[in-house]
């Protein structure tokens, strides 16, 4: 039966996001619990790709994502695919009408790790897009079941949501993506010059994305909001304990948000949702 393969593709899907996201799987339990599995293909099929640009040392990685691509698409346009990861991400595209741009957008930003390691304005806003922007998207359209005239309306605000995220991302990894990588996503920054001035400047503009992206979580339909709700508690702690440490620290180590403040975090994310305090 087709139905076993399909759930053990959804399992695996599973397995990836729990593997690779502690933080994420957990705001993922948060849903209402039909569109837990969605949510967990989408985040297979985001980290499969990161996983070819970012680790995958040693292998033709051009040739390795381009192949991706093109089972990507073949999953999507024959409904299966040997791959449990495409084969659960291409339901999802289907099920939920995903929009094929966010796709091919998402997989034009993972391209452009290959080979751009300074990023200009320009570049830096069309790589946000393509890496945070339409995941969000891609999410939202899950989060409201297909719903075109909302997906329209919450667009924006779920655009500036998953650019926050990614910027955080950005700013918490900035040395591991510097001397791991070579990479310095920041426009104009750079790193063996960081100082408190740039970090004060990009974090305002964190800030921005924040507050706009907090507006749509409070209109998300009451069965996703908690679940995306836990998300920016998690990310907006983390984005306030880097902005009360020194730029060394920065520079120095990966911050990160101790299990027993997760746990705190969690809680009180459910307690503010259940007496409507968002």
């Amino acid at each position: 039966m087709k139905k076993l393969f399909d759930d053990v593709s959804t399992r695996c899907s599973k397995l990836t996001t729990k593997s690779y996201s502690t933080s994420f799987s957990l705001g993922i339990r948060f849903l209402a619990k039909d569109l837990r599995n969605p949510i967990y293909s989408i985040y297979g099929f985001v980290r499969f790709a990161d996983e070819i640009v970012d680790t995958f040392h040693g292998y033709d990685k051009e040739t390795l994502l381009e192949r991706f691509r093109e089972d990507t698409y073949t999953a999507i346009g024959e409904g299966i695919s040997l791959n449990p990861i495409l084969n659960s991400f291409q339901q999802v595209v289907r099920d939920y009408n995903i929009d094929h741009d966010c796709i091919e957008t998402f997989l034009k930003s993972m391209k452009m790790d290959l080979y751009k390691q300074d990023y200009n304005s320009e570049e830096y806003d069309e790589y946000i897009l393509g890496s945070a922007e339409v995941v969000g998207l891609m999410c939202l359209s899950v989060f409201l079941r297909g719903n075109s005239s909302e997906y329209e309306r919450l667009k924006p605000y779920a655009m500036k949501l998953g650019s926050a995220f990614q910027k955080i991302n950005f700013l918490r990894d900035l040395h591991m993506d510097y001397k791991g990588l070579g990479r310095t996503y920041f426009p104009g920054v750079n790193v063996e010059e960081f100082d408190e001035k740039v970090k004060k400047r990009i974090e305002a503009d964190i800030q921005k994305d924040f507050e706009m992206g907090y507006e749509g979580i409070k209109q998300l339909p009451r069965d996703s909001r908690l679940g995306v709700f836990v998300a920016y508690m998690y990310y907006y702690k983390l984005f306030r304990k880097i902005k009360q440490i020194p730029v060394q620290s920065i520079l120095s180590k990966r911050v990160r948000i101790s299990n027993k403040r997760k746990a705190a975090l969690f809680a009180g994310s459910y307690v503010r949702h259940s007496l409507n305090l968002l």
